[in-house]
This record gives structure tokens, C-alpha cells and sequence, in this order.
């Protein structure tokens, strides 16, 4: 019988890049059977009637057409929700993570570099290698806010076509001091490159930066504003969305799949939205959880350290990472072990917010663990 099985040591492999061979897939862990508390996903899901009322839209689609323009009146439907600028366009995205490796495509020529504050989100670095562009990542301090000198440095020194700016940042939760913000902006402005304020965890934050956006347009005509519906509660459906001045948008949405974002997800966003006061009372109630949990876990004996959040995670210093993850894991609760992603994340875990009994029950297996 002649063997089939691929060899790892095909000449064929040689055709892919040799950093590509060398890089590791971004990995999901199975959650089966564990409280999920990872990946920052909204514990809750539709009522009943909705669900029903859903599926009933969905169903009545016709799946045997290619999507059309029912994305346009999404995208009107994402621009009001937003509140977006005069002037401005915007463009769908399959998750924020299209949309992060768009627009590096767009920038990728020769010598090209991208920046951003670490630690932050492993896509922005991770996008980059992918695109053939250099990356800079740019410590933050001890208690994980910007270095603003070290910012302005970095940006005169490297001229980076994009930076990226989380707004609150994954995996601190911090939301950056306005004002420093402003003139990192106002920087990368100065030498012509583009600034992309990621928004992700916008619905628990105290405030945007699409607000600056419509009060000075001029001063903020080199930023694109991302955002996307995982956080409002759609983790599942995959929608990403990027607001901009239209002439920025318009080069971006040159490189977009013609077909990325699909029916199905098109009409689950535009459901979502029609109930938009729904998804609000659920981030509601999650920033209220997350005051409740802030508090336990500064009450707890053996964690060490608990940051400030302006997002649905909070990151805890612990005496040692690893044990506690394993410990909690021990216990069918997952969360993020964050503590090998960069030096200044060292013995610490992000855990999700979720409802009121998913964090008493989290609490309890990290106080176990510890």
C-alpha cells in the first residue's frame, strides 16, 4: 500500500517564505466544557423572541445571491450608531482583523515601518511580519501608560507609515490620557504617516476618540477610527467596521475581498443595531460588574497587583502565572495567561468581565489557585 501522508520535508514547503515557515498560528483553545473567560466575549445571548425573530430574517435570505447592497444600508446604520463625522466614510471589515491587515497592505512599501505602544494587541505586530513591514513596538511605563517622549522618539525617528493606537488597550485596559494621545497623533500627523485608533472596547469605555474627530476634522484628517460589533455582543457574526476621511477610507477599501463581509452577518449586524438599546443595557451591566469584580480582587490575600480597566478584562499581577492559570483551568475556568506576551506583563492574567455568577465563579477558582 502506497503511503499518502504528506512529508514535512516536501520541496514544495520551500516555495513558502521562510519567515512564514517560521511563524506560529495564532491558536484557539478549545473551551468545551470550561466557563470561558479568554477572549473577552459578551456572556450573554439574545432573549428567546429574538432569537426567533432572527432566525426568521435569516432564513428568508437568499443565500444563492452574492451580498449587494444591503451592505450600504449597514454601513448607514454602523455611520449613525457611531455618530460619524461630516465628511467621513467607512468600511466593512471581516472582524477588526481584516481590517488591521488591509490597511498594512496598503502601506506595504519598501522600508515601510509600523508602530505602536507595547504591550498591546498581537495582531498589529503579527500583520506586519505577514506584509513585509517593519515593526516598532514602544514600551509603555510600569503602570502601563504611554511614554510620551519615548513616543515622540520613536515616531521622528522611525517615521512610521501607520500607528496604531488602542483606545482602551488590549490586554492593560487602559484608556491613554487625551491629552498625550493628542499630540502622539498630532506627530505622526507632522510626518505625513496615518494613525489608526482601534476602538475595540469602545461600549466600556468612558470616552472616544471619534468625539476630537467631529470637533476638529483638520487636526485629525490621518485618523481612521476602528471598531467592531465582537465586543457589542457579536463576537460570532465577524464585523468590523473602520471610519475615516473618505479619501483614506476609499484607498483602503480598494484592497478589500469584494464578498468579505457575507449575508448572514450582514443581517445579523443590521438586527443587532435595530435593537441597539438591548446591547447597551448589557454593556451596562458588565461595566457594573466589572466595579464589583475591580473590588474582589483588590480584597483578595495573594494577588499582587490590580490595574485600573476601561474595557470588558481586567489584568491582575499574581506570585506566579503559570500555577494560577493551571490552577483555574484545574477548575473549568479559562482565562488569559498574558504573562510571557512581553517583560512588563510578568506573572499576570487578563481576565474577562462576564455576569455576575461567571465572576463569582472565576473569583473563587482564582482564590483556589493562588
Amino acid at each position: 500500500m502506497t503511503d499518502t501522508t504528506p512529508s514535512t520535508t516536501t520541496p514544495a514547503l520551500q516555495r513558502i517564505r521562510a519567515d512564514v515557515r517560521a511563524m506560529h498560528a495564532y491558536a484557539v483553545a478549545d473551551a468545551t466544557g470550561y466557563l470561558k473567560l479568554d477572549a473577552m466575549e459578551n456572556p450573554f445571548g439574545l432573549p428567546p423572541a429574538l432569537q426567533a425573530a432572527l432566525g426568521q430574517r435569516l432564513g428568508a435570505l437568499a443565500l444563492n445571491r452574492y451580498p449587494g447592497v444591503r451592505q450600504n444600508d449597514l454601513k448607514a446604520a454602523l455611520a449613525a450608531h457611531a455618530a460619524a463625522p461630516e465628511g467621513s466614510a467607512l468600511i466593512l471589515g471581516n472582524g477588526s482583523d481584516e481590517l488591521i491587515s488591509l490597511v498594512q497592505l496598503a502601506c506595504a512599501q519598501p522600508g515601510a515601518t509600523v508602530l505602536a505602544p507595547a504591550p498591546g494587541f498581537v495582531m498589529y505586530a503579527m500583520c506586519a511580519q505577514q506584509h513585509g513591514l517593519k515593526y516598532v513596538g514602544v514600551e509603555l511605563d510600569g503602570e502601563f501608560q504611554l511614554r510620551e517622549q519615548a513616543m515622540l522618539e520613536a515616531i521622528a525617528a522611525h517615521r512610521p507609515a501607520i500607528t496604531f493606537l488602542a483606545y482602551p488597550n488590549n490586554p492593560t485596559a487602559t484608556l491613554w490620557d487625551e491629552a498625550v494621545v493628542q499630540r502622539i497623533v498630532d506627530a505622526v500627523g507632522a510626518q505625513g504617516g496615518i494613525v489608526v485608533m482601534d476602538e475595540a472596547y469602545q461600549p466600556f469605555a468612558s470616552r472616544s476618540w471619534i468625539d476630537r474627530m467631529r470637533q476638529e476634522p483638520a487636526r485629525n484628517q490621518h485618523v481612521l477610527l476602528m471598531r467592531t460589533l465582537s465586543k457589542f455582543g457579536l463576537a460570532g457574526v465577524r464585523l468590523g467596521y473602520m471610519i475615516g476621511p473618505a479619501a483614506l477610507v476609499a484607498e483602503v477599501d480598494k484592497l478589500r475581498p469584494p464578498y468579505n463581509v457575507s449575508v448572514l452577518n450582514c443581517e445579523a449586524a443590521l438586527f443587532a443595531l435595530e435593537h441597539a438599546e438591548l446591547f447597551a443595557a448589557q454593556a451596562a451591566e458588565l461595566r457594573a460588574a466589572r466595579s464589583e469584580l475591580l473590588a474582589a480582587l483588590r480584597a483578595m490575600p495573594g494577588v499582587q497587583k490590580v490595574w485600573d480597566s476601561q474595557a470588558n478584562m481586567v489584568l491582575v499581577r499574581v506570585p506566579d502565572a503559570a500555577r494560577a492559570y493551571e490552577g483555574m483551568k484545574a477548575r473549568r475556568v479559562l482565562v488569559k495567561n498574558v504573562s510571557t506576551m512581553h517583560p512588563l506583563l510578568a506573572n499576570c492574567l487578563r481576565l474577562t468581565v462576564g455576569s455576575h455568577a461567571d465572576n463569582a465563579q472565576m473569583l473563587a477558582a482564582l482564590q483556589a489557585s493562588l
